[in-house]
C-alpha cells in the first residue's frame, strides 16, 4: 500500500501541474489572440464554439498523459528501469533533452500517421472535429489517441538514462508549444519555419486540421518532407507572410489529398 500511496501522490502532483500549465497557457493565448484578430489563420471559421467540449475532453486526455509520465518516473525512482539515469549535470540535462526531443518528434509523427489508418481513425477523429483549432484543442483527444501519441513519456524512462528533469522539461515544452500550434493564430511565420529549415510555425499544424492529410509532425517538418506528407503550399504560405506581414486565409490552399 505504501508504494501505491506514494505513486498516487506523484500522479496527483503531475496531473495538477499539467492542469495549471494547460489553463495558464490557454487563457494567456486567448488574451493575446483577442488583441490580434488579424493574425487568425482560418478567417472564415470560428473554433471557439467548441471550446467547452474541448476542455472537457482535455481533462481526460491530460489525466491519461499524466499517468504515463508519472508511472515512468515512479518506475525510475524505484529502480525498475533497464538503465539508471545519468546524474543531473550541465551536460546531461541538455544532451538527454535534445535526444528525447528528436526521438519524440519521430514517435509522434509515426503514431499520428498510424492514427490516420482507417482501423484506428475512429480514435483520432474526435480531435479532428476541431477543424479550426484553438489553444484548447491540443489535448482534446480520446484515451486511445493519447496512449498512442504519449506512450513515449512512459517508455523513455525504461530505455534511456534520462535525468528526470530532461523528460519533465520536454513534456512542459511539448504542452506549451502544442497549445501554441493549435491556437489558430500565426505569430511565428518566418524564414526559419520553411524549407530548408526543419522548424515549423502554427500554420503548419493548422493546415493539418483544416485538410487532414498533411503535416503530421510535431516539432519538425523533416519527417513530413521525407515521407511526402508536407502540405504542398505550406512553404509558399510562410513566404507570403514574410513578405507581406499579413496572415492569408488558408481557404485557398486546398489540394487533392495524396496521403
Amino acid at each position: 500500500m505504501t508504494l501505491l500511496t506514494d505513486y498516487l501522490i506523484v500522479l496527483a502532483l503531475t496531473y495538477a501541474a499539467m492542469l495549471v500549465v494547460y489553463f495558464a497557457t490557454g487563457f494567456a493565448l486567448m488574451a493575446i489572440n483577442a488583441r490580434h484578430p488579424e493574425r487568425r489563420i482560418q478567417k472564415h471559421r470560428d473554433g471557439l464554439k467548441r471550446q467547452a467540449e474541448e476542455i472537457k475532453a482535455s481533462l481526460k486526455a491530460l489525466a491519461t498523459s499524466s499517468i504515463l509520465l508519472s508511472a515512468g518516473f515512479f518506475a525510475q525512482l524505484q529502480g525498475w528501469t533497464l538503465v539508471a539515469p545519468l546524474e543531473l549535470s550541465w551536460w546531461s540535462f541538455p544532451l538527454m533533452f535534445a535526444v528525447c526531443f528528436v526521438l519524440f518528434d519521430a514517435w509522434f509523427y509515426w503514431g499520428h500517421r498510424i492514427l490516420h489508418l482507417p482501423s484506428l481513425y475512429k480514435f483520432h477523429v474526435p480531435h479532428h472535429r476541431s477543424i479550426a483549432p484553438t489553444a484548447w484543442s491540443n489535448d482534446s483527444s480520446t484515451v486511445v489517441d493519447t496512449l498512442i501519441e504519449h506512450f513515449f513519456y512512459f517508455l523513455v524512462w525504461f530505455v534511456l538514462p534520462v535525468p528526470a528533469l530532461s523528460v519533465f522539461a520536454l513534456r512542459l515544452f511539448d504542452q506549451i508549444s502544442g497549445m501554441v500550434g493549435h491556437s489558430g493564430f500565426e505569430y511565428f511565420a518566418s524564414k526559419s519555419s520553411r524549407f530548408p529549415s526543419p522548424l515549423i510555425c502554427t500554420t503548419f499544424h493548422d493546415l493539418h486540421h483544416s485538410q487532414f492529410h498533411y503535416n503530421y509532425g510535431n516539432f519538425f517538418s523533416f519527417w513530413d518532407r521525407i515521407c511526402g506528407t508536407v502540405h504542398p503550399k505550406y512553404d509558399d504560405l510562410v513566404q507570403r507572410m514574410e513578405e507581406t506581414g499579413e496572415v492569408p486565409d488558408t481557404e485557398d490552399t486546398k489540394v487533392k489529398a495524396t496521403g
